[in-house]
């Protein structure tokens, strides 16, 4: 996965989508000089050829400047380049007056007004467009658009041109720069919604683990916040009782022994239901959460009928692979498939992009004395004698499969998993923050 196809597999959602906007907007000066400069060389002759390349060149390299520190500026990477912005301005008029008064009355060619009119308007055009990055709100954008194109007619007829070709041209630049103008807004706006829909999605998988947390910590308090205070009221019974000298101390003691007993059935049990992940439930879950995501989940195989400990262990290899889909990958397709042998059964979750799942280095919700990734994963499988294998599977698939053996008395049974063109409500469940 090296070279050119892993450094951009290896971006972000939001990234991609920045380095195609950024490069949209560097492939405008060249396009602006193809059009606009090299064909003055066909039919203006020297040297108003090589002026005529020279202004539009200059033009265009100051507005891919520009456009590349604004763009940084829609970001918060930096501040807003006022001074750049009223340069790019003011090069634009005055380059644009300048080859339209060069075009025109410099030396004869074979079509100086088509020369005039070309260069006017693409510069114009490309400067009003570049200038919109830094303008919010749709009424300025087009008051700057209508305002280029009225400053266009009214620049035109002086400098020679008669009034319906000055016509011509402020409606040339209300096309043009109305266009670039509608790029430039258009390609900000997709870049902010793309970073903020992805920061919603780190929003909810926080919001997935704090409410795990709650949950967990509201379970234990109504457990042990019951039972430790009739432990201290018996306690203290106890040693009132015991300073009398009385034979009811020891029933005292013994009834707290058997509170702090249960207590810790209690707390077994919680923290239980707290590791243990249900397959189905896991699966289901898993099959929701990518598909809000907008990553198309296929879910397949029987998924009832499993020993207890098995889709315990199975349900952590779902839930850590399916986290780590969506926080550290950049899929658009996930499979989750179930198989089960007469001996053994086999879960593999396969997606497109980036690696799904952590090199088990990081730190989540795991209970303690576990580690999270595929550390983790490997811990919990090796207690059903399960082994988990991970890695590339093509050039552009990450494969994560887990075997477990069945027992000799384990026959599932065969019940169909979650379709994949289902809607299955998603299940909350802990998502864990595995590092990559």
């Amino acid at each position: 996965m090296g070279g050119r196809g892993g450094w951009w597999r290896g971006k972000s959602t939001p990234a991609k989508v920045e380095t195609y906007t950024r490069w949209s907007f560097h492939t405008f000066p060249f396009i602006e000089v193809a059009t606009f400069a090299l064909p003055a060389f066909g039919y203006v002759p020297a040297p108003v050829n090589w002026i005529l390349f020279l202004l539009v060149s200059a033009h265009a390299a100051v507005a891919a400047v520009t456009a590349s520190l604004t763009l940084d500026w829609t970001r918060g990477r930096r501040p807003l380049p006022v001074r750049l912005l009223w340069a790019l301005g003011t090069a634009t008029v005055v380059i644009a007056v300048v080859s339209l008064v060069v075009a025109l009355h410099g030396p004869r060619g074979a079509d100086n007004g088509a020369a005039a009119g070309t260069v006017f308007v693409g510069v114009l055009s490309f400067g009003v467009g570049t200038l919109a990055l830094a303008v919010r709100g749709t009424r300025r954008m087009v008051y700057g658009v209508l305002g280029a194109a009225v400053g266009a007619g009214a620049v035109a007829v002086p400098a020679g041109v008669p009034a319906p070709g000055a016509a011509v041209a402020a409606g040339a630049v209300v096309l043009a720069a109305g266009f670039f103008t509608f790029t430039s807004a258009f390609s900000v706006w997709l870049l902010n919604a793309v970073y903020e829909l992805d920061e919603a999605r780190e929003t909810r998988a926080r919001l997935a683990v704090a409410e795990e947390r709650l949950r967990f910590g509201r379970d234990l308090h109504d457990v042990m916040g019951r039972n430790l205070a009739v432990v201290a009221l018996k306690s203290e019974l106890a040693v009132q009782l015991a300073r009398r000298g009385r034979p009811e101390a020891v029933e005292q003691m013994v009834e707290v022994q058997r509170i702090a007993r249960e207590t810790q059935r209690e707390v077994r049990e919680v923290v239980r239901g707290y590791r243990e992940a249900d397959l189905r439930t896991e699966l289901a879950g898993a099959q929701g959460v990518l598909t809000a995501a907008g990553i198309d989940c296929e879910v397949s195989g029987p998924v009832t009928g499993l020993p207890v400990e098995i889709q315990s262990a199975l349900g952590w290899v779902v839930r850590e692979a399916t986290t780590n889909v969506l926080r550290h990958g950049d899929a658009a397709r996930c499979s989750v498939s179930l198989r089960v042998a007469k001996d053994r059964v086999t879960l593999t979750v396969e997606n497109d992009g980036a690696p799904g799942i952590g090199s088990g280095t990081g730190t989540g919700t795991a209970e303690p004395g576990r580690g999270s990734g595929l550390a983790g994963l490997r811990e919990r499988l090796r207690e059903v004698d399960g082994v988990l294998r991970a890695g590339p599977a093509g050039s552009d698939l990450f494969r994560l499969t887990a075997e477990v053996p069945l027992p000799p008395d384990s026959v599932p049974e065969q019940a169909p998993a979650p379709e994949s063109g289902g809607s299955p409500r998603p299940v909350p469940h802990p998502v864990s923050e595995v590092t990559s």
